[in-house]
């Protein structure tokens, strides 16, 4: 009679130890991505760069593709919409997943650059949620864009050579401690240097630094302000634990669902329904401007498919994952957690019937006949998942970007990698959960 009963299977009890390591094997393209995707723009740059490998080609509107043909769009550089063209009719509908590739971290101000106490100093504005205190203390790494006024656009990479300086946020020494206030969004500053030129009598430190962009980029101080640099933890993705079971890295959430959902529509050959995958920014502030899922972009795409046919059927008739990470339940804070309800580390990917915080604020709330048949799919491919919420309900919890799918009358449910302290600047996630969305969001688009 257990099977009246429901209990997470856990990955380790039930998969062969030849499919343990095709998840790790699997998982060794994830860490590169990781590596090479600090930011939306190097996300973008490197999976488009993938996607080309495999046959697709930029996307032509207004051109008539044929069932097979792959194309890609970049939108401004940021975001990415991947496709495979189907079969059928796009009245039949679209099989899709939206997954974001934008993470917590610093942005850089327009006037950032100052000189106190012997050192010169970069203001920052975070970007997302974040615990500030965990930013103080640890190696960062400088990465973004300086666009000139001259039309000009420089690539600005500092601290992900291991040969490169690196960049770092004072924190209190604990002896003068006892009075300070916790640590606010005006003291992540970031020390970019400390020597001078003993020539110089005014803002000497503050023009060294400036002169060794000057030389290496050929900027000036009013570059900054029409720049896009960000700063991100310059540590790489790295193996975690003896077994080497877990990934522990930068930019988990939301690059774990994202790489997953890419991955399995790069396997596609001739599907029944077109498969679109949507790697997209903003997430972390509300999935808004040009390059977030709100935008006009995302459906212009959609209706581009949908040249020639009824773009109202084709919404009504398609399905979507909204690939976001969940909360694997962390036993260290179990007060933060209802434990029925949560996620635990290896046991697949976490579906969400519902997000939002408190009273399902901000959630889309998919509709039972469209998870049952989902699940019933997820089922006949073998693969692990369990249901989940994002902790107590009065505790707080998330969005994602399902309810701007819902918006366009479009089915859509959340599924996704549950992890290990979400949004610090490293994270925890397990090469098996990791591995087996990617067999999902390949079962989803196969045979939905």
């Amino acid at each position: 009679m257990s099977e009246l009963l429901y209990t997470p299977k856990n990955a380790y009890e039930v998969l062969s130890a030849e499919e343990i390591k095709e998840a790790y094997d699997y998982c060794e393209g994830y860490k590169k991505f990781l590596d090479n995707g600090k930011t939306e723009r190097t996300c973008v740059s490197y999976s488009i760069e993938i996607a080309k490998a495999h046959g697709f080609v930029e996307f032509v509107d207004g051109k008539k593709y044929n069932a097979g043909d792959k194309v890609y769009v970049n939108q401004k550089n940021k975001s990415a919409i991947f496709a495979v063209i189907g079969s059928e009719s796009p009245e039949k509908g679209f099989n899709i997943t939206a997954g974001h590739i934008d993470a917590p971290r610093l942005d850089i101000r327009p006037n950032p650059l100052y000189e106190d106490g012997n050192m010169a100093y970069l203001k920052t504005h975070y970007y997302g949620g974040i615990r500030k205190y965990q930013w103080t203390t640890i190696p960062l790494s400088l990465i973004g864009v300086i666009c000139k006024k001259d039309g000009t656009t420089v690539n600005v990479n500092i601290g992900e050579d291991e040969n490169d300086p690196v960049f770092y946020i004072t924190d209190l020494l604990p002896h003068l401690a006892k009075d300070n206030k916790p640590i606010q969004g005006e003291d992540l500053n970031i020390v970019i240097g400390s020597s001078f030129d003993k020539e110089e009598k005014e803002n000497k430190i503050k023009k060294a630094v400036l002169k060794i962009l000057n030389e290496k980029y050929g900027v000036t101080e009013c570059d900054f302000q029409t720049a896009e640099l960000t700063i991100v933890p310059a540590a790489k993705a790295k193996d975690v634990g003896l077994d080497r079971s877990l990934i522990g890295s930068y930019g988990h959430d939301d690059r774990v669902c994202s790489y997953p959902a890419f991955t399995s529509l790069l396997s596609l050959d001739k599907p029944e329904k077109t498969s679109v995958a949507f790697l997209v920014d903003k997430e972390e502030i509300g999935s808004a401007g040009i390059t977030g899922m709100r935008s006009a972009f995302v459906t212009d795409f959609l209706l581009a498919l949908c040249d020639g046919y009824n773009a109202r059927i084709a919404f009504k008739n398609s399905a979507a994952l909204s690939t976001d990470v969940g909360a694997a339940f962390d036993p260290t804070f179990p007060e933060a957690y209802e434990k029925r309800n949560s996620a635990f580390i290896n046991c697949g990917p976490a579906i969400c019937k519902y997000t939002g915080s408190r009273g399902k604020s901000g959630a889309s709330d998919a509709c039972p006949e469209f998870i049952a048949k989902l699940a019933g799919i997820f089922d006949a491919n073998n693969v692990l998942y369990q249901f989940c919420e994002l902790g107590r309900i009065d505790q707080g919890g998330g969005g994602t970007v399902a309810q701007f799918i819902a918006d366009r009358n479009i089915e859509v449910l959340d599924v996704g990698v549950a992890m290990l302290s979400m949004h610090a600047p490293y994270e925890l996630a397990s090469k098996t959960d990791i591995y087996m969305l990617h067999k999902l969001c390949k079962a989803f688009y196969e045979n939905y």
